[in-house]
């Protein structure tokens, strides 16, 4: 199979690339994470120039008509610089929902605005009891009139403080783990009834606890179809689970490749610390992680993610496979730069805390390593009784 790059491609990682070193280095990065907002809209507004907020969107639609190789292009390069504005949350998560499910009004109306960096939407889905369930819904919406009246609680919203507005998973019907009955809202931000509580997070990006009291949204706003949200969901966050798998695999090279110099730099006894034997065979294991991850990345990206079943197993294997990854190099990462590898002035903390916030988002290693299991032993089991065998 063909790994290498077209050339619209290579141009595009040329141009995160040059952006993520020329004007997102670190210091730039760390003064940016200091201020009250977390972010800095200035760069939101040149991703819209260089044409990345359209990288996933159709090309009817104003976008580039990205498929799964670009965005992962995008989001290693971002992996690469800890790029905290919501990328992820607003482009690949909300955006891909918008794009999916709405209607051409709302489409002609939305997509543009957010190509151009006008409006961002981040989705509002996680509550407390819900953990990596997303059919686990309490946030109710009931029917009034014309209009609908939510009432619940959203916990980690990333992006919500720099969004202007939310999509808002609630139910319309069923019971709170039934996987019909969701409805999704699309709910200006600043809408009298929604109340955020905005925190940095351990790996300095930011999210939201979202308190929803009597807000009310027109049937206007409904996303797709009334209580029928769910598959919906669950495809664009395992798209997003690939997204966000790509931006680990950005991490895990820094931190490989940061620790093999500071191996090679660091000093005891007259000669570098890289040529102890032990050392050695823990450096060339990070490599070995850090290709495995990369190489199941590039499964994903290549399956046939339009197939449901495919892609549940390409983001299940690939996250599984990454968070791995992710623990045995941060660990190795840290215990081989000693205290310097706990200290926040030093960059590779930072990167630790990025990557095992990334391992435990939209699901750990166990939560998908199961999934994955669940879905495979599914798929025997159907070719099974197609070819007429029983196993019980």
């Amino acid at each position: 199979m063909n790994f290498d790059y077209t050339e619209e491609q290579t141009l595009l990682e040329n141009m995160v690339t040059s952006f993520v070193r020329d004007d997102y280095d670190w210091d730039t990065r760390c003064s940016i994470v200091k201020t009250e907002e977390g972010w800095k809209e200035e760069n939101w507004k040149k991703f819209a120039e260089l044409g990345l907020l359209g990288v996933p969107f159709d090309e009817d639609q104003g976008g580039l008509g990205g498929e799964a190789t670009d965005i992962m292009i995008v989001m290693e390069q971002f992996g690469k610089g800890l790029v905290v504005e919501p990328y992820m949350p607003s482009i690949i998560l909300a955006g891909g929902l918008i794009s999916k499910l709405g209607s051409a009004d709302q489409k002609n109306s939305i997509i543009p605005e957010i190509i151009s960096g006008d409006r961002r939407y981040v989705f509002a889905y996680a509550e407390p009891q819900s953990r990596f369930d997303l059919f686990d819904v309490k946030c109710s919406a009931t029917l009034d009139g014309d209009n609908y009246i939510i009432n619940g609680f959203k916990s980690v919203v990333f992006g919500a403080g720099m969004a202007t507005h939310l999509i808002v998973s609630a139910r319309t019907e069923g019971d709170q783990r039934s996987k019909s009955g969701i409805t999704l809202f699309l709910v200006d931000i600043k809408s009298d009834g929604i109340t955020l509580q905005n925190y940095p997070t351990i790996d300095e990006y930011r999210a939201s606890e979202v308190v929803i009291e009597n807000l009310t949204v027109s049937k206007e706003n409904i996303l797709g179809e009334l209580g029928n949200s769910y598959e919906a969901i669950e495809e664009q966050v395992d798209l997003s689970t690939i997204a966000i798998c790509s931006e680990a695999v950005g991490i895990l090279q820094v931190l490989k490749d940061s620790t093999n110099d500071y191996c090679k730099n660091r000093k005891q006894f007259g000669q570098s610390i890289s040529a102890n034997q032990a050392i050695q065979h823990r450096l060339v294991d990070m490599m070995i992680e850090y290709e495995q991850a990369k190489s199941i990345l590039y499964m994903a990206i290549t399956a046939d993610l339009s197939n449901s079943d495919e892609r549940r197993k390409a983001a299940s294997a690939a996250k599984a496979r990454i968070g791995k990854a992710i623990k045995f190099v941060g660990e190795n990462a840290i215990q081989l730069h000693g205290g310097m590898g706990v200290v926040d002035e030093y960059m590779i903390s930072h990167f630790f805390k990025r990557a095992t916030m990334i391992g435990i988002l939209f699901g750990n290693v166990d939560f998908h390593m199961k999934r994955y299991t669940d879905l495979t032993q599914s798929n025997i089991q159907s070719i099974n009784e197609d070819d007429g065998i029983n196993l019980s």
